[in-house]
């Protein structure tokens, strides 16, 4: 039995959406956020040493890295969430499994680490809001808008990620656009992002992944 080792509000609810579209059997280990830190609880460390989550168990398999769980269990369980191994499509298909974590995600994150700098002390705040700003003007939201704009165009292209169908890409650039929606701008200035999250959001599995992961805050 695969054993999804899911943290609340984190990318392992990607895990939780493939497997239900798969429509495979699994098991969910919940493990909550500390409240104050916002980190994974030490308990996740006893199954992957860097205590993080995603990771999927099944025997004496550990599997950890969303991109890297996605792409085993496709292959494992459902080719049909990829394309023909041969075409085209599967070259963008595994460009955009590596290009969520890879690419997209590091501007993200450096944006919430710099909305957080701004929440420093009040004796030190004016300055931390001050190298935040000036960070943000110059790198993070310059990048931020170069990758949202691409994203806009590919999208032109073909109604998926990875082409006309719908794929495991498509579930691992989840997590990064949704990120994107909820905290660094991305609004209906973007017409082909924002209506194919409410594809993705509008998929039964999807809901179902919600229902057994439990309260998602990414979608607001």
């Amino acid at each position: 039995m695969i054993r999804v080792h899911h943290l609340n509000n984190s990318r392992s609810q990607r895990v939780l959406w493939l497997l239900e579209e798969l429509g495979v059997p699994y098991e969910i280990v919940r493990y909550e956020r500390d409240k104050k830190t916002m980190l994974a609880p030490p308990e996740l460390r006893k199954v992957h040493p860097l205590g993080k989550s995603p990771v999927v168990t099944e025997g004496k398999l550990v599997l950890a890295e969303s991109g890297a769980i996605l792409e085993t269990l496709v292959e494992r369980h459902g080719p049909q969430l990829r394309p023909d191994p041969a075409s085209s499509a599967f070259l963008r298909y595994r460009y955009w499994l590596h290009y969520a974590e890879g690419s997209l995600m590091p501007p993200l994150l450096l944006k919430l680490v710099f909305d957080q700098v701004e929440k420093a002390p009040l004796i030190v705040r004016p300055v931390a809001k001050a190298i935040s700003a000036t960070v943000k003007a110059r790198f993070i939201t310059p990048n931020l808008t170069q990758h949202l704009d691409f994203l806009e165009g590919e999208l032109a292209q073909s109604p998926w990620f990875a082409g006309d169908a719908f794929s495991a890409a498509d579930i691992q650039m989840s997590f990064p656009v949704e990120a994107a929606a909820a905290r660094a701008g991305l609004n209906n200035s973007r017409p082909r992002l924002m209506e194919w999250l409410q594809r993705i959001h509008d998929r039964p599995a999807y809901h179902r992944a919600i229902d057994k992961g439990g309260p998602y805050e990414l979608l607001g």
